[in-house]
């Protein structure tokens, strides 16, 4: 299986970094990441927007995705549905599990707040890609 760190992930996809995922745990079983609260992702009532708590949950989802596929391939998303339950006005964890692994890998996300409480679900589909090459 592929291995991955934290570096590798924000030199592949930068989005991450510049969102602020910080990586907690790394494995094909589950992806843990942090994403702290800060104003300038924030929206009307000082919660974090949802297109924050997405890209979290995407990015931790492609991760998963990516320890469970093939060597040589990198992740693409061809489906995601998010619930949206709660506002989140702390720092918020997200952690992803793979639900099915194959051609079509379907991950499932958790984004929690501060206190525990689920703020959003994801669910994703993902496939494995071969990667372009200059």
């Amino acid at each position: 299986m592929p291995t991955l760190a934290a570096e590798d992930v924000y030199a592949l996809a930068p989005y991450a970094k510049t969102l602020g995922v910080v990586f907690d745990e790394m494995t094909a079983t589950g992806v843990r990441a942090t994403l702290a609260h800060d104003l300038s992702l924030s929206t009307v009532g000082g919660g974090l927007h949802g297109g924050a708590l997405m890209g979290l949950a995407d990015v931790c989802a492609a991760v998963c995705a990516a320890l469970n596929g093939p060597a040589g391939t990198a992740p693409a998303t061809v489906e995601s549905t998010t619930h949206f339950l709660r506002p989140a006005h702390t720092d918020v964890v997200a952690t992803a599990r793979p639900l099915r692994v194959g051609r079509n890998t379907v991950i499932e996300v958790d984004v929690r707040d501060a206190t525990g409480e689920l703020c959003a679900r994801v669910t994703q589909v993902v496939t494995a890609v071969k990667p372009k090459t200059s």
